[in-house]
């Protein structure tokens, strides 16, 4: 498959990431008095990957997320000579959601994208007013074990057809952890994508959401590489 379709497959994956879970968020998440709540959100994005996950992981490997592409470029899982053309995708990916959203949220009267638009922020734009430190450290570690069940439950000795269920569970549970700390971002196109809109404050702290969730990656290779019970096999180069 050449990196062109795969790149568009990413493009459109983290489309649906971003516009599934912060959609879920912004239009949902306290629709007056039924909405899905922390817990509704949390499940949204976990069930963008799962089902991204059949749709394309056979032909991209549906990363959607700049981190996890760098954490398995260290696994040696993935070639760092394809990291910008993923990245980039993803990150335009998750900005055209991001104006789809916006265009759909604005349709209400009353809707002021200032408020956040499903932002990821710290101190007095975390949900529940955590510090930098707090959310630095949060973003860090959630991205780790990501980062390892994503690795650990595609290992050739894993059963293979259930991977998209661990993963997309794993970033449910990382958003019940994470929502009231930082909204959980441990992607840094899906924050980038809403910050795009939401200007201000969300652009100022968006450094963050980039730096962390890398960070937390590479450990996540490192940690995962060092308990594996032998070399995980690397990917072999794409061909056209």
């Amino acid at each position: 498959m050449s990196l062109t379709k795969r790149s568009a497959a990413e493009f459109l994956g983290t489309f649906w990431l971003v516009f599934g879970g912060c959609g879920s968020a912004v239009l949902a998440a306290a629709f007056p008095e039924l909405g899905i709540g922390f817990a509704g959100v949390a499940l949204a994005f976990g069930l963008t990957v799962l089902t991204m996950a059949y749709a394309i992981g056979h032909i991209s490997g549906c990363h959607l997320n700049p981190a996890v592409s760098v954490g398995l470029a260290a696994a040696k899982r993935f070639p760092a000579s394809e990291l910008p053309a993923y990245i980039v995708a993803q990150v335009v990916g998750a900005i055209v959601a991001g104006g789809v959203l916006y265009v759909i949220a604005s349709g209400k009267a009353g809707f002021d994208v200032t408020a956040g638009f499903a932002s990821n922020g710290y101190g007095a734009h975390s949900p529940g007013g955590y510090s930098l430190l707090a959310c630095l450290v949060a973003e860090i570690v959630l991205t780790m074990f990501f980062l390892v069940i994503i690795l650990g439950s595609t290992d050739r000795r894993a059963p293979q057809a259930l991977a998209p269920v661990a993963i997309g569970l794993g970033l449910t549970l990382i958003h019940l952890i994470g929502i009231p700390v930082s909204n959980v971002s441990v992607n840094p196109a899906r924050s980038t994508g809403p910050a795009v809109f939401a200007g201000g404050w969300a652009l100022q702290q968006l450094w963050l959401f980039w730096v962390a969730p890398v960070i937390g990656a590479v450990l996540g290779a490192i940690a995962y590489r060092a308990i594996a019970a032998e070399e995980v096999p690397a990917v072999q180069a794409a061909r056209a």
